[in-house]
């Protein structure tokens, strides 16, 4: 079996100086183990959505030098075969119709708070209908269709953050498989999306890490149990305040250092650092590739100063 990963830009923003460095972790290790890349669009969050958003994250990183192996692939032209496995968890009983708002959910008294502060869903329409027309019958209003999180604890090891444990009820709750207009949700598009690209590694921003046991899970009621690809998960980039990088730490896109002159390789330099190898002014995307240890990156996220910014900029 060949190895596989994939990387998934999603066209809602720019590719920005975190996300390119998780794209460029990946590429590397990829091409330093030989395995194949897939690369996917995640374009079905129809209103955030943006123009252009996907040309320009694909010539952004062939610019740095990234590239695949095969064509371009794209969510929102796969969305028949994800319907195909939606009815396959409605028939099996693995989902449920939901028609409560997202308003409805933060009011619950009864709604827990995961770590982050995030509501976890109740469970307030489980065993409430008995079908999806069921439940628009009897309310009047659209239905999501969620996934009947188990009562258990789940643990797994990632190849980079560790043994990882959930209690799934308390902290993950049941997720949306797919919104009221019929749209694939994340979580079901992105299993059937790397199971059929045969994506046996999937290596992400930590920021993700509590999607694995909701994909596990489905990959599991699915019946596709021997596609479960192995996890790595990746510190994020975060500016000054703690907080994930984004607009509020100033522009960050590669795009805008293009236009204003940064060298390709400067760039490379300033990621290379956060992936672990040791500083230097240029670096190229082969010397990537041979220097790049995942042993020796950093653990804890990575902090964007404004000396980061100007001395890209030369300044």
């Amino acid at each position: 079996m060949i190895q596989t990963t994939r990387l998934a830009p999603s066209p809602t923003g720019a590719l920005h100086l975190g996300n390119a460095r998780t794209f460029l972790a990946t590429w590397a290790i990829a091409r330093q183990r030989g395995w194949q890349i897939v690369m996917r669009i995640e374009d079905l969050d129809g209103p955030r959505v943006k123009r252009g958003a996907d040309q320009q994250a694909l010539d952004d990183l062939r610019w740095m030098g990234i590239d695949w192996d095969g064509d371009v692939v794209r969510q929102s032209q796969r969305i028949e075969r994800h319907r195909t496995a939606i009815a396959q968890l409605i028939e099996s009983g693995a989902a449920y119709a939901c028609v409560c708002t997202r308003s409805e959910i933060e009011q619950a008294a009864s709604a827990p708070h995961a770590e982050d502060g995030s509501v976890v869903y109740p469970g307030t329409c489980r065993g409430r209908f008995t079908t999806m027309e069921d439940a628009i019958q009897q309310t009047g209003r659209p239905a999501a269709l969620r996934f009947a999180m188990p009562d258990m604890r789940f643990e797994f090891r990632d190849s980079f953050a560790g043994v990882k444990e959930f209690d799934l009820a308390a902290e993950l709750g049941d997720f949306v498989l797919a919104k009221p207009d019929g749209t694939p949700a994340y979580q079901l598009a992105v299993v059937v999306d790397d199971a059929d690209a045969g994506v046996t590694d999937v290596i992400r921003g930590d920021d993700l890490i509590d999607s694995v046991p909701r994909q596990v899970l489905l990959y599991q009621a699915l019946r596709i149990e021997d596609k479960i690809p192995a996890y790595t998960h990746l510190p994020l980039v975060i500016g000054e305040d703690g907080r994930r990088l984004a607009k509020r730490h100033g522009d960050t896109r590669i795009a805008t250092y293009r236009a204003a002159g940064v060298a390709r390789d400067r760039l490379l330099a300033l990621l290379a650092r956060w992936l672990g190898i040791p500083a230097v002014d240029t670096i190229s995307p082969t010397e990537i590739v041979d220097r790049f240890d995942l042993a020796r990156a950093q653990r804890a996220p990575i902090v964007f100063t404004a000396d980061d910014d100007r001395w890209l900029r030369g300044r």
